[in-house]
């Protein structure tokens, strides 16, 4: 059985913290939790804190790409925060630009980010 990472709700806001390194089908599982909260809850922000992960191999960044198209699509911006120089590294390294994804230092700055945008659509 695989660890399930929780989405949790805060307002509009979806907040997923990943607090393990992740296998395959736990990414796929995320990947499908996260969209049905969406739908389910009307969000209208995804905030993906990877700040507690190590490592980010090219499975992992394509999913926070993944992820955030398909957020967009269901009518939610996502912000990824917390991510540690190496693993912008790796990311680059391994030719994962993440096109589309905003990212944030930090939960906080995230969250002022998508207060921002979603001033900016009202």
């Amino acid at each position: 059985m695989t660890d399930r990472v929780p989405v949790l709700k805060i307002g509009e806001i979806l907040l997923v913290s990943i607090q393990f390194d992740l296998e395959d089908q736990t990414v796929l599982d995320l990947q499908e939790d996260l969209s049905n909260r969406i739908v389910a809850t009307g969000a209208k922000g995804v905030v993906i804190d990877i700040s507690a992960l190590e490592i980010v191999d090219s499975f992992v960044g394509r999913m926070l790409a993944t992820n955030a198209s398909i957020s967009r699509i269901l009518g939610a911006e996502t912000i990824v925060v917390g991510m540690r120089p190496a693993v912008a590294m790796t990311l680059v390294e391994l030719g994962l630009s993440l096109n589309g994804v905003r990212t944030a230092m930090n939960l906080e700055r995230g969250l002022k980010l998508l207060r921002r945008l979603a001033a900016g659509r009202a």
